[in-house]
Formats: structure tokens, sequence, C-alpha cells
């Protein structure tokens, strides 16, 4: 069971990888490949709205995607957009990608490649994943501007689509480690973490929330 104060702790976590943008035309979006099918749904979501008039995912397989996206991430968010009715000449693939920063690079390659002139960036990814996400396309890509979204969900609504409230609170703990550590490693841009932020987060890996946590950097 989780404890009435990991909850609050979680959702005070929850709130601040979230970049609250106000979302406005890009000249991309760029869908970040993970086991969240809704993603897709969501980059599509934000196209069909004409908020960008290009697609590009990006991913390659994981442990955790293996076997349902066999063919890659990028590939399967691909079939689902076509799918869903969005034309082939709008979704670009990347399916090398392994981590964030190569999300970024190589989408930016395959853009280049395509010719596409990007001042913008309509950056989709899971809800907690916003800011690190953001956080490591400033480092990477600085010169276009970079609007962070993700599918509109709370907390609970998360939880619930995931069936597993510590397995998601450890990830929302993981994701914050990575924002605290890797600036340092040069992999992202410095983000400014509140107190009341940081005391929730050592809370919950006092209370055991660390599988996601990188051991050597564990606090």
């Amino acid at each position: 069971m989780v404890s009435e104060q990991s909850w609050t702790d979680a959702r005070v976590v929850w709130q601040y990888h979230q970049m609250h943008h106000d979302l406005r035309p890009c000249s991309v979006a760029i869908g970040l490949g993970s086991h969240d099918m809704g993603v897709a749904d969501t980059t599509v979501d934000l196209y069909r709205r004409g908020l960008a008039p290009l697609i590009v995912f990006t991913g390659a397989t994981s442990r955790t995607t293996e076997e349902r996206m066999p063919r890659g991430e990028a590939v399967h968010y691909r079939e689902r957009a076509l799918e869903l009715g969005v034309p082939e000449s709008a979704v670009l693939v990347e399916p090398r990608a392994r981590n964030t920063g190569e999300n970024i690079r190589f989408s930016r390659e395959v853009l280049e490649q395509a010719g596409a002139a990007i001042s913008s960036v309509l950056l989709v990814s899971k809800p907690y994943e916003e800011r690190r996400a953001y956080a490591t396309a400033r480092k990477l890509w600085s010169e276009v501007e970079i609007v962070s979204a993700s599918t509109p969900l709370t907390f609970e609504e998360y939880v619930e689509s995931i069936g597993d409230a510590n397995l998601v609170i450890d990830m929302l703990v993981g994701a914050l480690q990575r924002l605290l550590v890797y600036p340092k490693q040069g992999f992202m841009e410095t983000q400014v973490v509140p107190p009341e932020v940081a005391e929730a987060y050592e809370r919950l890996v006092r209370e055991g929330f660390t599988s996601r946590l990188i051991p050597e950097w564990q606090p």
C-alpha cells in the first residue's frame, strides 16, 4: 500500500515533471518512443488540430518494449498514426534511438536529410518525461523553440491506466534523479528543482521507491 504522504509527494513530483506549456503551432511534432502508445495517439491528435504539419516518431526497442513492439517503437507508432488516418507523407521514422539524447539528435538528422526547415518543435512524451525531454532538447538543439506536450492526464488517471501505483512512483523518482544528475554529465540543460519537490523526492526514496534509480547516483 502507498501511504497518504507518498501519494502527496508523488503528486508534487508529477506536477513538476510537466512543463505546463501553452500549445501552439510548431514546425514539427516529435513523438518520443516508449512503452506508452498514448504518445503516438497524442501526437496524431496534435497533428489533426493543425499544431504541426509533420510528425517524426523516434525510438528503437528496449527491455520494456521488445515484446510489445518488436519492429521498434517508432515503427509501431507510425503504424498507429497511419491507422488513425495520418497520410504517409506526413510521418517520418527514426528507428535507432535508445535514449532521450539519441531521440533528439537522430530526429534532427532525419529532418535535415528530409530538407525540413525547423524553427520550433512540439515535443511529445509521457507525462512524467516532459521536463526531462525538454531539458535534453534544450541542451542538444538550443537554436529551436521547444514546446512540451503529453497526454492530458491527472496523476490518478495515469496510475489507473498503468495499473501499478508503485511502478509509476518509481518512474517519477527515477526521472527526477536524472534531472538532478544528468546536467553534470552534459546530457541536459539544468532545471531548477524547488525545495518542496526535492523534499518530496527524498521522502519517496526513503520510502523505497528506488527501482528506477541509477544506483551509483542514489541519494
